[in-house]
């Protein structure tokens, strides 16, 4: 006789976005009830992270149905910085399992990204968003963590990295100290002048989201010809490619928000091939991730996930 579970929700957080569902029926064989999208989140390891991720997921999950929410025991969450800032996470998670009623289990949201892949079993992800990390899992359950440094030591070849080096670009362009490049009318259109930038790129506080949201526009301009633009994506994928080969498991799962545009896709696949790693498929994603752990405490790497037991209080 199969199972039917109750309702479990797992939640993506990321910097650019927050993702939200709930699904029911067997843990084997899920089925989708419901799903909502919001804004993202600094991270737990910024300031204020605790309080401004649990305002993202909550302000997610709000568009979902209370009545299925009401169902819900167990809530998985993927989110940056859980290792770096565990007073954060601890703060976090308390205030969720006040508010949902549910136990709380969350994981580093790179391998909440790693678990979907692989159904929790061993392998090498890389996700390339609006950060960029490889995690790579044994058989045994080790992990190694390759890249991921935050916007200002590490994440190269991200879309952070994409927006900064266009934007650079565009400040060399316009004072004359580097070449022209149809980014400088994008650019000024982001904040009226060129002199500008630098405030537009603090404005929201969030600086390393705030540069990777021109990534897009790099990767277009890059598609259109632009050889400023294509140099640019060119050493994105030089340096992700470098990160997975890194890893020496010889086959890489790429996954995240950069790495699904075609062009971007089509030039990472040919950087891999260049340093000899093979690109496999995902088994599933992010939301898939967290679900599992938020059901299981038997995988390999268990002991990075921090529980907060709605029955333990």
């Amino acid at each position: 006789m199969t199972h039917l579970a109750p309702p479990v929700l797992a939640i993506d957080l990321g910097k650019t976005s927050c993702r939200a569902r709930i699904t029911g029926g067997s843990a084997e064989e899920p089925t989708v009830l419901a799903e909502a999208h919001g804004h993202g989140a600094p991270g737990l390891a910024d300031h204020e992270g605790a309080e401004l991720s649990a305002r993202a997921v909550m302000d997610t999950v709000s568009q979902l149905p209370a009545a299925l929410l009401a169902e819900v025991r167990h809530v998985g969450i993927g989110a940056a910085g859980v290792e770096a800032a565990p007073h954060q996470v601890a703060a976090f998670t308390a205030e969720l399992r006040l508010a949902l009623g549910a136990t709380i289990a969350v994981v580093n949201d790179a391998l909440a990204a790693h678990a979907g892949a692989f159904a929790g079993g061993p392998g090498t992800v890389l996700i390339a968003g609006t950060g960029a990390v490889v995690f790579d899992v044994d058989a045994a359950g080790a992990v190694r963590q390759i890249d991921g440094w935050g916007p200002w030591l590490g994440d190269e070849g991200s879309g952070r990295w994409i927006g900064q080096e266009g934007l650079e670009a565009c400040m060399r362009a316009f004072d004359g100290r580097g070449p022209a490049t149809a980014l400088l009318a994008d650019a000024e259109a982001l904040a009226g002048t060129i002199p500008a930038l630098p405030l537009w790129v603090s404005s929201t506080g969030a600086p390393a989201r705030q540069l990777g949201t021109f990534a897009p526009t790099v990767i277009a301009r890059a598609e259109q010809g632009d050889e400023v633009a294509a140099g640019i994506v060119d050493g994105a994928c030089a340096h992700l490619a470098a990160s997975a080969a890194a890893a020496g498991s010889g086959a890489v799962c790429v996954v995240g928000g950069i790495a699904s545009q075609p062009y971007f896709a089509a030039h990472l696949a040919t950087a891999m091939r260049e340093v000899g790693v093979d690109l496999v498929g995902p088994r599933g994603d992010a939301l898939d991730g967290a679900r599992l752990v938020a059901l299981d405490t038997a995988i390999s790497y268990a002991g990075r996930v921090v529980r907060d037991d709605v029955h333990a209080v």
